[in-house]
């Protein structure tokens, strides 16, 4: 039983890793599919994951609940995007460059007003234990599932079901295709992409908070690692597909577990390498979508990054 056990360690802790680390890849990801499917890309989103984490950790050390803590997160994440998209309706204004503008306005605010908040505990968000039916705890560790990975997977199959049959998801999908068309049709192109920015920033904070509040679970000016930036690259990975991104966003969380998984065997050298999976995984994704000879497949006509 031992030996069938330790055959076993590796990969139950890579899927238990790959759940944990999934989520605010996950979360931010459809935040930036909705953003970018109007037509706009926002790369502040790695900003806008570090105040949320903040903001949530925060008010859940003030208020001791968790849950109060994730409504602000989406509420700060909220305010950020419709900050974004703000700025970005004026004529001749870059999006890439405003992104990376409310980037580090987002990640020094954080910093700034979170420094009081790095020591205080906060209570965690609940996770609900699939693996209560087993002894083993490598079982149990390994399904023991946060409520916001399950939301974040609900919500992956509501945005994909709503793009194609719902009268908000083909508005967004003709103001992202061609906004010429959609000011034919009478759709306010700068209000479609305003609101989307906004529900994009909303998700970000979200998934601010599931960092801040479950994993890691605390507050510290390292807790993001770039997450928000490499969740761009995997919107692009996933063809703008909330599904995809969901199994994306389970791949990015798997490589990431790929260094806690070889030490919780026993691997004493080398295994600090593969810390470094995730951001290998994204430069070659960014390699391998990038064409000059060729059409991003899925992408929005409008979007920048097409163009």
């Amino acid at each position: 039983m031992s030996d069938d056990l330790g055959l076993w360690t590796v990969p139950l802790a890579i899927l238990g890793g790959a759940i944990r680390v999934s989520t605010p890849f996950l979360f931010v990801s459809l935040g930036e599919t909705i953003t970018e499917r109007s037509g706009r890309i926002n790369l502040g989103l790695e900003g806008t994951l570090v105040f949320g984490a903040m903001s949530a950790y925060a008010t859940a050390v003030l208020t001791n609940s968790p849950w109060a803590g994730v409504a602000v997160a989406g509420l700060a994440g909220g305010l950020f995007g419709l900050l974004h998209g703000t700025i970005c309706k004026f004529p001749k204004v870059n999006d890439v460059a405003i992104g990376i503008a409310l980037m580090l306005f987002g990640t020094g605010l954080a910093f700034f007003f979170g420094k009081p908040f790095i020591q205080p505990p906060a209570p965690p968000l609940p996770a609900i234990p699939f693996g209560a039916w087993s002894d083993l705890p490598q079982v149990q560790a390994a399904l023991r599932v946060n409520v916001l990975f399950l939301a974040g997977a609900a919500l992956s199959v509501t945005l994909w079901w709503g793009f194609r049959n719902t009268k908000a998801g083909l508005i967004l999908r003709v103001v992202g295709d061609s906004a010429d068309a959609a000011r034919a049709l009478g759709y306010d192109v700068d209000r479609v992409r305003l609101v989307a920015t906004g529900l994009g920033g909303v998700l970000a904070g979200i998934g601010g908070s599931y960092l801040s509040l479950y994993y890691p679970g605390s507050w510290n000016e390292g807790i993001s690692s770039g997450q928000g930036l490499m969740a761009v690259a995997l919107v692009i990975f996933a063809r703008w597909n909330p599904l995809a991104c969901f199994g994306a966003a389970l791949l990015f969380g798997g490589a990431g577990a790929l260094g806690p998984a070889l030490q919780s065997v026993g691997v004493s050298q080398g295994y600090y390498l593969f810390y470094a999976a995730p951001y290998v995984l994204t430069l070659v994704l960014l390699i391998a979508t990038s064409s000059p000879h060729r059409a991003l497949v899925g992408a929005p006509g409008e979007l920048s990054l097409s163009k």
